[in-house]
Formats: structure tokens, sequence, C-alpha cells
């Protein structure tokens, strides 16, 4: 395990136990002297529960469900003869479910590799003002992925165990005011099965993710993946996506380029081969449509 990364990991977690004593006694100060305050937490970080690639530090609503497609055509440098990669598509599609107000789980299959993911996602703190006084929200994430391909060699002995991957992500993350909002993710995308010796099965890398408000109805966002070096072969990029994301609605269109072609987590980290100074980006969208199953409580 990389040194540098569990040290930050250790520095985060010692930051987050020394603020939540201190806000819960000016908590406790604010009772004693008789003061009633209400608690007001933070809404819409983000559009949608995905920056782009990454989750987000939005949960779905609870009772709500969420239908996700996701879409990639093919590299801008694949020129006219593939309309600049208009010819070629990977797609995704997925549910997302609010369990309750902190806990998602979600399922999806994706055409690259034919996945299947499925995942859990839990809201542990949130950020508020008022009674309750937390400046950050941090999120839980874990999700499973299956590669569903052909066996390469279906003669030799294959295990159902090498097809499995496995992601483990903290979504740390502040909306400073209306405008802008960031978020880190730390992530450990572990997977069964690696194509050389010189890979490493458990992959380290953070995720920053950028919310920038226009208008209303309209946001930019940016994401970045950075893996830490040596962990996978040459020529793997780290990933970075940019886009505009539009809400009408019930429905919110995020519009993107970016050098994955992957939209699982293990694959945009670990195999994503674009370039951007070479012409290779995946012009890309994702629409959101949410629908409420079951109705809140009055």
């Amino acid at each position: 395990m990389n040194t540098r990364f569990v040290t930050c990991l250790s520095l985060l977690f010692l930051c987050l136990i020394g603020i939540i004593p201190a806000l819960q006694a000016q908590d406790d100060l604010l009772s004693l002297l008789g003061e009633e305050k209400t608690t007001d937490y933070a809404t819409a970080s983000f559009k949608t529960n995905r920056v782009i690639n990454l989750h987000s530090l939005e949960n779905t609503h609870s009772g709500v469900l969420d239908f996700k497609i996701s879409h990639r055509f093919g590299m801008l440098n694949q020129g006219l003869y593939d309309w600049f990669g208009l010819d070629n598509a990977t797609i995704r599609l997925g549910l997302d479910y609010g369990v309750t107000k902190n806990l998602q789980i979600g399922a999806g299959r994706s055409s690259y590799k034919k996945m299947i993911d499925g995942y859990a996602k839990y809201r542990i703190l949130h950020q508020s003002t008022g009674k309750r006084n937390m400046p950050i929200t941090v999120t839980a994430v874990a999700g499973m992925y299956i590669n569903t391909l052909k066996w390469s060699d279906p003669n030799r002995d294959n295990y159902f165990t090498s097809r499995l991957s496995y992601t483990f992500q903290a979504l740390i993350g502040r909306k400073f005011n209306d405008w802008i909002t960031v978020q880190l993710a730390p992530t450990l995308v572990h997977r069964n099965l690696v194509a050389t010796t010189a890979e490493s099965n458990d992959v380290y890398g953070m995720g920053i993710g950028i919310r920038q408000r226009i208008t209303r109805r309209l946001t930019l966002n940016a994401e970045y993946m950075y893996l830490l070096p040596n962990q996978v072969n040459d020529g793997i990029q780290n990933s970075f996506s940019i886009g505009a994301d539009i809400e009408t609605g019930g429905h919110v269109f995020q519009l993107h380029f970016t050098n994955s072609t992957g939209m699982a987590e293990p694959v945009a980290f670990t195999e994503t081969t674009g370039d951007w100074f070479d012409g290779g980006i995946h012009f890309g969208f994702n629409i959101s449509r949410v629908f409420t199953i079951v109705k809140p409580k009055i």
C-alpha cells in the first residue's frame, strides 16, 4: 500500500475527528444559552448523483428512481471516415434508487466489456448550518463489477472470480456557495485479474470534481482522476472530463468531452487511453430521468 496515500487518508480522518467534537460543543453551548436554531442542509451540490463519470456528493432522494442513459461516441481523431467518432458508440444503462435520505443503491450494464455493475452509496456527514454546523459532506461508495466478455482462451482454466473488480471511494466535498462546489474522491480499485505482471491488482488514485453554476438550470462540471505512478501499464492516461449540465424539469442532460471510453470506475481509472493533445477525446452525454416510486410522508 502506498505510504503517502495512507498518510493523506489518515490526516483527513484525524481532521474529521477533530472537527466533529468541536462542532458538537458549539451546539451544546447554544442550547445552554437557550437559543433555538434549525438545521439547514446543503442541497444541489451537483445537478445529479454523478459529476460526469465520478459519483458526486448528491444522493438520489428517498423513494426516487433515477434512470440514466450514458453514451460515448468514438474518438474525435478517428477522422472524417468515421464522422469524428459519431459512427461508433459505447453505452451504459443504469438505475439508481434512494433507499433512505442517506443510502442510495444502483446497478447498470455497459456495452464496454459487457460490464455489469452494482454499488451502494452512503452519506456519513451532510454539510449543514444552523443548529448542526457541519462544513463538509462525506459519502462512502463501494461497487462491484463483472466483465462478461467471452474468455479469450476458453480451453484454459477460467474462473468466475477473474471477472470481478471492486471500487471503494470516499467523497469529501463542500458546496462553498450557490455558485461553486468542490469534491475530492480518494479511490481504491481492486482487480482480481490483470493483463500483465507489471500491473498492480490494487490501484490507488484521487478523483477531483468541480461544479460551477452559470444559471439556475445550467452548470459547468469538470473532473480529473489521478493515478499514483507505477501501478498500470504504459500508455494509460489520467481521465479528464469537462461538460455542462442542463436541467429541464424531470430531466438532466449532461453534455461532455472525455478521454475515457468506459464509464464504470475501474475502467475509467485504470484503462483510459485517450490523449487530449492527440484528439483522443469522446463526445458524450448522460440523460437522467427521475421517477417517484414512494411518495414522502408529510
